[in-house]
């Protein structure tokens, strides 16, 4: 009996090792399934991703060109005031050159002529002369 209770024990030991073996076998095979399943899904993942990826790029370099533009832009803009503000000011020296310097001349002479005439008493006296004066125009009149 003893010889057949230890075949017995190396049957089943056999068999617990072939059922390990197949468990293992087919752990590997789902495990295999699974990292095939996963690199096919990463693919998948990698295909989507490189037309949002490439938007992107695309945006970021509109993003920058326009960018660079409107420093391009603000900075003719800035000439440009800058320049106007310049050729303001020499419009305005020469205005004051060509306009009123003259005109204070003018004005200068205008008071040096009343200053002479003055002087020479020509205002005051040129009153009319033999005519009646405003207080005596008529004296019934109102108004």
């Amino acid at each position: 009996m003893s010889g057949g209770w230890a075949e017995a024990s190396l049957g089943i030991i056999a068999l617990a090792t072939l059922v390990m073996a197949l468990i293992q076998v087919g752990a590997v095979i789902a495990l295999l399934r699974l990292a095939r399943q996963a690199q096919q899904t990463l693919a998948s993942v990698q295909q989507e991703m490189r037309p949002l990826v490439a938007r992107a790029t695309a945006i970021a370099d509109d993003a920058s060109r326009t960018a660079a533009l409107a420093a391009a832009q603000a900075e003719k803009i800035d000439r440009l005031v800058t320049d106007l503000s310049r050729r303001v000011e020499e419009t305005a020296a020469i205005v004051q050159e060509a306009i009123i310097t003259p005109a204070r001349e003018g004005m200068a002479i205008v008071a040096a002529i009343k200053a002479v005439l003055s002087a020479l008493g020509g205002f005051r006296s040129l009153a009319p002369r033999g005519g009646r004066h405003a207080e005596e125009e008529d004296p019934l009149f109102i108004g």
